[in-house]
This record gives structure tokens, sequence and C-alpha cells, in this order.
């Protein structure tokens, strides 16, 4: 059977000692979120995870969702682990006290996306949805609609959805053919039907509330003509309790690879009555709020899964026995060595453990970005850290989930014939962390939304944001002569990177298939060079600690975290010099050749 143990030892090194999160409570808003508070509200939530949400993972995966005449229920378990959820206030733990959240920074609810990832990744895309719901009725819906549904949406009592993807448009959705009549109240009938609706139908709360890509009569063609809807399941009575059904049906759910225990569903809106969220044809500005939201977390999803299949990994390689080690027996008095003594054991664990910890310390640098933009009084920071999360996003939302699925399978691999056999939960991961790579914009979609938006917006003024403090930290760090070894091949991975971003945007602008044809190895290379970043911030804090004499007993943590950065620099960072090389072939190979010779 799989386990999971929060990494808290390690989430509090990350917030603590490389980002400085005590800073946090400097800014208006969080006076009260303490160092403290964090961890206990960090504790709190390991608890949920571990003793709630991890114990019915491999059940749900294995029950799954139920469907029956447009009703779903979730798996035996879900309904009780999600009223816990409720009961703790886990829904709205940073979202805006103005309607009924505990305000505590993002960074905070990033750490907790990691935790229900980890634990539970179908359960969470529950409240995840939720959240990106939330968070673009807030930003873009009239106070009417915030103060009737926000409130219940914060307390968890009733749910979420995205519905954008139709059975002929996902990414281009300028092509979606779902319909908004007006009527003389106010109100739109939406009608049209919608797919691949994660959370779309189940029993978990009492009701569901859908925003709905639709476009108006006079609606201009392509993405331009696109406005965005609130649609609930049940429209609220006056007491702003669920009343009369509306117009929209759960046609069937999705049989899938994986996340079995989300319910995944076609979505039938027949004149269902809906309100407009924000101006008319502006909907792709609204739905991008939850899109970069949703990117997110999904990032967070490829790290949760990486983080709890390494972590399996591990107990496991430690405990099977096979053969003896190639320099000597390490446990004479077994019958054979832990498997965790061979080399390519150790390869793919150590990868793991350098992805899952360096993609960490990015991801929630990225939370406290949020909050600095959010927060901080100087408009100046805000526009700045606003710059680094819209380039960031892409990255973490397909290197992490990228990583994360080749961290799943190699774990999986460590178990030999029992990672293949359900009862381990190993093959569960690998299910799970492939959907990753696939929703919210697949990964070449983010390579694209790298190079042709993010590069060259605001000539280059994103790239800045991420460049100049990177080169100006690798210039003080090689002062130090004791991080040369980790700055020398981070500095050479970095300058790849820049020479790479000026043949991209030089080649794009010439012949734009250029560009498309490098995006996805200079999304790869960016996300290499990002989680360099992070080890060089947690070496220096690990050789600060130890050689001070500060380590307050967690020399061999300190050590560990020395030892990990070395192995990515030696043996995971290289991988930017291939990825450089087939960016500069170009890519006329693989446009060459005409259709009908595939």
């Amino acid at each position: 059977m799989p386990v999971y143990k929060a990494p808290l030892e390690d989430i509090n090194f990350v917030l603590n000692d490389v980002l400085n999160a005590q800073s946090l409570a400097n800014l208006p808003g969080y006076e009260d979120a303490t160092p403290d508070l964090i961890q206990s509200v960090i504790e709190e939530a390991a608890k949920l995870c571990e003793n709630e949400l991890q114990p019915i993972n491999l059940s749900g995966h294995e029950e799954g969702c139920h469907y029956e005449n447009g009703v779903v229920r979730t798996p035996k378990g879900f309904k009780a682990a999600y009223d816990k959820y409720v009961e703790g206030g886990w829904q709205g733990m940073a979202f805006d006290p103005a309607y009924g959240g505990q305000g505590l920074p993002h960074t905070v609810g990033v750490v907790l996306e990691e935790l229900l990832c980890s634990a539970n990744m179908a359960f969470a895309m529950y409240p995840g949805l939720t959240q990106g719901a939330m968070n673009a009725i807030k930003a873009h819906a009239n106070d009417e609609l915030k103060e009737r549904y926000l409130p219940k949406m914060v307390s968890g009592e009733w749910s979420g959805t995205m519905c954008l993807t139709e059975p002929h448009c996902g990414t281009d959705l300028g092509l979606l053919k779902t319909r908004a009549t007006p009527n003389e109240d106010g109100s739109y009938n939406i009608t049209g039907t919608k797919i691949f609706i994660s959370a779309g139908e189940h029993d978990l709360t009492n009701n569901i509330i859908h925003l709905v890509l639709a476009k108006l009569p006079d609606g201009p063609p392509g993405i331009k003509g696109i406005s965005l809807f609130l649609v609930p399941k049940f429209l609220p009575n006056e007491d702003n309790e669920p009343g009369v059904r509306n117009g929209v049906m759960c046609g069937s759910i999705e049989h899938k690879m994986g996340i079995m225990a989300n319910a995944t569903c076609v979505m039938n809106f027949d004149d269902a009555k809906g309100w407009l969220v924000g101006e008319p044809h502006k909907g792709m500005r609204a739905m991008f709020t939850m899109m970069n939201t949703a990117r997110l977390g999904v990032g967070m999803q490829g790290l949760g899964i990486g983080a709890v299949a390494y972590q399996n990994a591990v107990v496991y390689a430690k405990d099977r026995i096979q053969g003896r080690s190639l320099s000597g027996t390490k446990a004479p008095e077994k019958a054979a060595d832990p498997i965790i003594v061979h080399p390519d054991v150790r390869k793919n664990l150590m990868q793991g453990k350098a992805f899952s910890e360096g993609a960490r310390a990015l991801g929630y640098w990225v939370g406290m970005m949020i909050d600095l933009y959010e927060k901080h009084p100087d408009p100046t920071v805000r526009q700045e850290a606003e710059d680094f999360v819209a380039l960031l996003t892409p990255v973490v939302k397909a290197y992490f989930t990228d990583m994360g699925y080749e961290v799943a399978t190699n774990s999986q691999q460590m178990y030999g014939g029992h990672g293949y056999i359900r009862e381990w939960g190993m093959e569960q991961f690998v299910r799970d962390a492939r959907i990753a790579m696939i929703y919210e914009g697949t990964n070449g979609i983010q390579a694209l939304d790298l190079v042709g938006r993010k590069m060259p917006q605001n000539m280059g003024r994103l790239l800045r944001r991420f460049f100049h403090p990177m080169q100006a930290e690798l210039e003080q760090s090689q002062e130090d002569a004791a991080l040369l070894e980790f700055v020398v091949p981070l500095a050479k991975a970095f300058g790849k990177l820049q020479q790479a971003t000026a043949i991209t945007a030089q080649k794009g602008m010439v012949r734009p298939d250029e560009a498309g044809a490098a995006s996805t190895d200079y999304l790869r290379i960016f996300g290499l060079v990002s989680l360099g970043w992070m080890w060089l911030k947690m070496v220096k804090v690990a050789q600060e600690k130890l050689a001070a004499g500060n380590a307050d007993g967690k020399e061999g943590f300190y050590d560990a975290k020395i030892k990990t950065a070395r192995f990515f620099m030696d043996k995971m960072l290289p991988e930017v010099d291939f990825r450089f090389k087939s960016l500069m072939a170009g890519g006329k190979s693989m446009m060459e050749m005409p259709v009908d010779q595939f």
C-alpha cells in the first residue's frame, strides 16, 4: 500500500530559510501571518492530507465515480472527507475576508495545493476548480454576483467549474458554438455542450456554479466575440439557497486513464439561465484569470505527484533486497542488499529528490510573488512581481508536469513488476500524472505561450524580471569559493538560456515556424535554469548554517541539500546542452516533409 508523509521539515526550510516568507507579515492585510501561524496552519493541513485524504486515494482510484441518469456519485469516503475539508475552512483559507475567507497569504495556499495533490490529486481537483472560479468572479463579476455567490463558494458549501472546451474546439476557443441569448430581466439563456469538465457534476456540494464561455448574437467572429457567463446548477432562491433546477445536466462522464475519482463530465446546457461576468465579448480576459490560477495549480499537481512517488520509491528501495552492491556487500546479515545500493536506482531516486525539492522552492517563490503583486504598497514592486508570475506560469505548468510524470514513471520502475500492480499504488501515480501534461493547455501550448507571448511582451520586460536578478546573484555568489562548483555550471546554463532567447526571438521574427520549433526546447532550458537557481539559493543557506554551527541538530538535512544540489548540477543541468543543440538545429527537418509523406 502506498504511503504519504507531508515534508514539513523541507517546507519550513524553503519558506523560512530560503524565501524569507516571514516578510509576508509586512504586507498590508497579512499582519497576522507570522511564521508560527503559517507553520501551525500547514501542520493542520498535513494532518488532513495524511489522515483523511491519502487513505481514500487508492480506493477512490479503484472505485471511480458512478453516473446514472445525470447524477454523479463520488467514491466511498469522498463526501465525508470533503465535509471535513469544509469544516476546517480550507476552501477560503487564502481568500478575501470580505467574502468569508481567512485572508492568509497565497503562498500558504500554494503549499496546501502541493499537500492535497500528493495525498489525493483527484480529490484536490474539486476544491481546486472552485478556487479558479472564485478568482474569476471576484476579479470580473459585478457586486451583485459576488455577494450572492462568493460567500457560499468560499465556505465550500457550493463548488465551481470552468466550462470552456467543446467537442470540436479546445485550444482554439474562437470556434466554440455555445450561444447566449439575452433576456429582458438582464439574464441570458445558455445553450450548448461542453466536454472534459472536471467536477462538472458530483455529490459533494448542494450547488455547482459553472463559468461558461459562450457567444452573444452580436458577437464578432473568433475569440473577440466570446463572453463569460455564470450558470448555477440550481437557481438561488430569496434566501440564497438552492432553488429551481437550472437547464444544465451532465450527459455522461468520461472513462479515462487516471484521476478516476474526479468526475470528468459532458455538460449539456439547454436554455440554462446565466448572468454575464465582466463585459460583453471580453470573456477571454476573464477566462485567463481562471486559466492562470489553474495552470499554476496544475504545476503543483506535477510537483505533488512527483514528490509522493519519490517518497514511496525511497521506502521501497530501502526495504527491497535484490543482488549485491557492485562495490561489495552492504548488508551481510541479509540474503541480498537493499536495491538502494545500486547506482541506477540511486540515479532515479536522486532525480526525484532534486526535482521535488527544487520545484517546491520555485513553486512557493511564485506564490510569494502573487502575494507581492496583490498586496505590496509600491506599484513598481507590484508590477515586477506580476511580470515574474506571468513569465513563470507556463514554465511551472509545463516543466513541473513533464518532470512529475517522469519522476512517477522512474519511481514505478524501482518496484519492478510490483510497480505495474495496482495494489502498490505506483501505477495510479503514473496514470494521474499524465493528465497534468494535457489539460489547462497542453505543454506544447505552454511552450508557445512562453516564446510567442511572454518572451516579446513589452519589449522583453518580463524576461528582464528573471534575467537581471539571476545575473546579479550569480555574480555575487562567484565571490564565494565554496559555491563555485554550483555557480560555474549554472552560469554556463544561464548563458545558454540567454543565447537561446536571442536566437529564438531573431529567427521567429523572420519565420514564425522557427520559434514554434524551438519552443519546447526553450521552455525546458528555462525550467532547468530556474531549478538551478533555486538549488543555488538552497546551497547558500545550507552552507551558511553548517559553517556557522547553526544547524540545530540538522547537519544531515543541510548536508543532503548540498549533495542533492551537486547531483542536479552534475546530472540534470547538462540537459541544457542537448536542448540547446536541438534548438539551434532549427525547424527545417520537422517542417520540410509534405503532409502526405507522414
